[in-house]
């Protein structure tokens, strides 16, 4: 019998080697990117934003609320009731021919969670790009939603800049990254993100890192790195990197992503910056209690609309995959309710509908319905 335990200890001390060697090893795989190093580093510790070796949100934000651990909520994700946190059928979609559109039009066609293609003051733009069917470095974890794969670096037309707001695997797809190269002109990101970039093979010159409120130049076009609210790292060493959001000026538009964000002041500065905008899309979903100052949900994210002074807003981080227990509807539903007797109008495209920036009237539907009430 004593043999026996000996026995079982040896494989289960044999298995329990190789798996750290086995995570060892596959951290090295290129998808994970590199830390910043080198000028790149000296330049991000010079930034007021960087503190005792990590970039510092604006407000103290925990990562997690008083009294939840990682451990807590598995648990209390297996105990709790489960409701349709991804839908049962595939979702209501409507493909745009990126190439058929004229490159001068003001355009958004939202590509799915927080992926946008961007036209505005001639050039084209890029954003968060993510066209894999999954959002995490291991293949078959967070799964995108059935017939959400619309688009691919096939369907894209050659990019005058590509805008990273942080460096997450729902927002840095590597395989995505990787395939647009041959199409993409300049990249701009937070400071230290173009470490990843660099290590990818892009050219170091076309790459632009930015610290909050800095503004990169394409012409006619400004791009403003704004402050956001939350964390960054694709390893277990987080905030080298800095997340941001982008306002998008030119002479004709004022437009504004948030990239991931919690609600903070931080909404009204930048409306006193950079606005009014005629366009916001807010991060309005993947939001819970228990990290409750990570992501907006939809009540903060109409009062950040609302404190931004938008002429019209549309969610982002919603619709493609699920990254918290909420009904996959639910953002939906909650901004629709959260936005009535607001100044601005709520647009709400499906996955692939071109929203325009002319001043035409526009319709959405309520799209998310027609698939929610047949479960």
């Amino acid at each position: 019998m004593k043999k026996f335990w000996i026995g079982l200890l040896i494989v289960l001390a044999t298995i329990a080697v190789a798996l750290v060697i086995a995570c060892f090893l596959y951290l090295r795989h290129p998808l994970f990117g590199e830390l910043p190093q080198g000028e790149r580093l000296a330049r991000i510790e010079a930034s007021p934003n960087y503190v005792n070796g990590a970039f510092q949100n604006l407000m103290d934000t925990p990562f997690l609320t008083e009294g939840a651990t990682q451990l807590s909520i598995q648990i209390d994700n297996f105990r709790a009731e489960k409701g349709t946190p991804r839908p049962e059928q595939e979702i209501p979609t409507a493909k745009t021919d990126l190439h058929a559109l004229d490159p001068n039009e003001d355009i958004a066609v939202w590509l799915g969670h927080s992926s946008w293609y961007v036209q505005v003051g001639g050039k084209r733009l890029l954003i968060d790009p993510v066209f894999s069917d999954y959002a995490a470095p291991v293949p078959g974890l967070i799964a995108a939603f059935a017939g959400t794969n619309l688009y691919s670096a096939d369907d894209m037309p050659p990019i005058d800049v590509l805008l990273i707001t942080h460096d997450h695997y729902d927002h840095v797809d590597y395989p995505t990254i990787m395939a647009l190269k041959p199409l993409v002109n300049q990249v701009v990101a937070g400071l230290g993100t173009g470490a990843h970039f660099e290590s990818w093979g892009y050219d170091p010159a076309r790459i632009h890192e930015l610290d909050w409120h800095d503004t990169h130049e394409v012409d006619d076009l400004l791009i403003h790195a704004t402050p956001a609210r939350h964390y960054s790292g694709r390893t277990f060493t987080r905030n080298q990197s800095l997340w941001v959001g982008f306002v998008l000026e030119t002479p004709l538009q004022r437009l504004f992503f948030s990239g991931d964000s919690g609600y903070g002041d931080h909404f009204t500065d930048i409306g006193q910056r950079y606005g009014p905008f005629e366009w916001v899309t807010l991060d309005s979903g993947q939001y819970d209690p228990r990290w409750a100052y990570l992501h907006m949900n939809p009540e903060q994210a109409a009062q950040a609309a609302s404190d931004l002074g938008t002429d019209a807003l549309t969610p982002a981080h919603v619709g493609r995959f699920t990254l918290a227990p909420h009904d996959w509807h639910d953002p939906f539903e909650r901004l629709t309710d959260a936005s009535e007797d607001q100044r601005y109008e709520l647009w709400t495209p499906m996955i692939g509908q071109a929203v325009y920036f002319d001043g035409r009237a526009q319709a959405f539907e309520s799209w998310w319905q027609t698939e929610s009430e047949g479960q």
